[in-house]
């Protein structure tokens, strides 16, 4: 059985749902999908770094830097919560998956690498996000929000829980805890990790990351019909699941953004969704 670890945060409740739902409904064998809930780690007693919120943003108390979720941090428990056992994916629950994980695991099956990852050259504009939370720019920004963790290897038990508690962010998002070359992290091919707003759109995605947002927030744009045609997939799963009381029913996800009157823009609608061109 395949295992899948995906970062939850209780403000994103129905992505997680989805993405959840875009897992198991498509996956030729058995997916183990398991939330990395920050409480239950507490609880567990893996994780109990200190932050300090000042108008809705919360800030590590490490190094003092914004960060923007619950799983921000948690989702480098996943070897231990693997047991150090076999190899396990890590999932930021923005995703959308549109092709069977069978696939991704089998694609990572060498044991020599201590994880997998796509290696974005990302640099967003520092500002704010979606949800109103500041967009930090780091190393190897966006590796970690998609990673397959050989569990088990040597190197990964390099990284303790003191060091997910204790060590700066971009310490361990810059997976530190490993050899600095880029070729000792195994390599992901963009489609698995296709961030949207940036990846290319001619590149089908096999899992479409949300990283603009989502249809899941109610002023959220798309930025071209590519990233259109995936929130109306998004959509429509999670209106099966709303007609089948799998999730709550009372939220509309057939998104429509409203012009906005200060901007200059060109919209178009498909199936309700409405993006910028």
């Amino acid at each position: 059985m395949n295992t899948v670890y995906i970062g939850y945060d209780p403000k994103e409740d129905m992505a997680y749902q989805v993405l959840k739902f875009s897992l198991e409904r498509i996956a030729s064998k058995p997916v183990r999908v398991v939330p990395i809930k920050r409480d239950i780690v507490k609880r567990m007693g893996l994780y109990r770094r200190e932050y300090t919120t000042m108008d809705g943003q919360d800030y590590d108390t490490i190094d003092g830097r914004p960060f923007s979720s619950e799983f921000s941090f948690t989702r480098f428990l996943v070897p231990f919560l693997n047991m150090f056992e076999g190899k396990a994916l890590y999932m930021d629950c923005d995703m959308y998956m549109r092709t069977d994980v069978t696939e991704l695991f089998e694609l990572c099956d060498m044991n020599y690498y201590p994880l997998w990852c796509t290696h974005h050259k990302y640099n967003p504009e520092k500002g704010t996000k979606m949800d109103g939370k500041a967009q930090e720019q780091y190393r190897r920004k966006n590796w970690s929000s998609l990673m397959m963790f050989n569990c088990s290897h040597e190197l990964n038990k390099n990284l303790t829980i003191n060091d997910v508690n204790t060590k700066p962010g971009r310490w361990l998002h810059g997976f530190e805890w490993l050899s600095d070359k880029e070729s000792d992290i195994g390599r992901i091919p963009e489609d698995w990790n296709w961030l949207d707003g940036h990846s290319d759109t001619k590149l089908e995605a096999k899992n479409v990351h949300f990283t603009t947002g989502g249809p899941w927030f109610e002023d959220w744009q798309c930025r071209g019909k590519v990233d259109g045609k995936y929130a109306v997939e998004w959509t429509n799963d999670a209106r099966w699941l709303q007609a089948n009381g799998m999730v709550d029913a009372e939220v509309d996800y057939l998104i429509t953004t409203k012009k906005s009157a200060e901007k200059e823009s060109h919209e178009s609608s498909v199936s309700g969704i409405t993006f910028m061109e």
